[in-house]
């Protein structure tokens, strides 16, 4: 007990920092998880993460105020890198719709209470549901207690000026969307061949009403191709995971200057 008055001020900027990770960290920050659950998850794995990083006597001032903006900082950042990335479903999502029509309707996220597409959101249940049976959570905890030892406590300063770490983060950005498009694009590709079929239709048999059909048709195929590629998207996610997990690691590395 005696250890833990001296190093309070070390426990302060575990728990800034854990606490911020829980606010844009995915999973972790829903709005359906209840705020005092998420206070008492971050306060009792602050406390586990204590007496297990290097640490040192501090003392409250100036300095350490600056120490507790960088902690809340790092964590806000590296949380919302992951929520990006994993935004990627949704995005996947919404070009699906808008190929099959349901771009005009959408549908509130329980988790964020932001409007997200219907496929969306469709798919992302199934993706968030799949980051738990492979216990991607467990992971996410593993990068909260590991960056640590990438990023120390009495680090003051992040190198946000330098040109690396901006590079970085626009090309975790542009991946990004790289990954959607392909998650993406057998159900869109194969859409873009239907509209050329009935196109051509539309073109040879004018009598036939291609406003009517199209539409019901489009859909009848697209329910049918998720069912074919929902294996794929599966594996596609699962590798969605796996590069979340190594962009936020990078990004730690950069911003404890290594």
């Amino acid at each position: 007990m005696e250890q833990l008055f001296t190093y309070f001020p070390a426990f302060l900027l575990v728990l800034a920092r854990v606490a911020s990770f829980f606010v844009t960290l995915p999973l972790f920050s829903y709005r359906t998880i209840p705020n005092n659950h998420k206070i008492g998850l971050a306060f009792f794995i602050s406390w586990m993460m204590f007496f297990s990083i290097k640490k040192e006597p501090m003392d409250i001032d100036g300095f350490y105020i600056m120490l507790v903006i960088k902690e809340v900082f790092i964590g806000l950042f590296i949380g919302f890198l992951a929520f990006m990335i994993i935004s990627a479903i949704q995005i996947c999502g919404g070009l699906i719709d808008f190929q099959m029509g349901f771009a005009i309707a959408n549908v509130i996220d329980p988790q964020t209470g932001a409007q997200s597409p219907i496929m969306g959101q469709y798919l992302y249940t199934f993706a968030l549901l799949f980051l738990l049976a492979v216990n991607g959570h467990h992971l996410l905890l593993d990068g909260i207690f590991y960056s640590y030892q990438l990023i120390p406590l009495n680090q003051l300063w992040l190198p946000l000026g330098n040109e690396n770490v901006a590079e970085y983060i626009v090309k975790v950005f542009s991946k990004m969307f790289i990954i959607a498009f392909q998650m993406s694009i057998p159900i869109v590709g194969s859409l873009f061949l239907v509209d050329v079929a009935l196109g051509i239709i539309a073109r040879t048999v004018p009598q036939f009403n291609i406003f009517v059909v199209g539409l019901p048709v489009k859909i009848i195929v697209s329910f049918i191709l998720l069912i074919v590629v929902m294996t794929t998207f599966f594996i596609a996610s699962q590798h969605l995971f796996e590069f979340m997990l190594v962009s936020m690691r990078g990004l730690m590395e950069l911003l404890g200057g290594r």
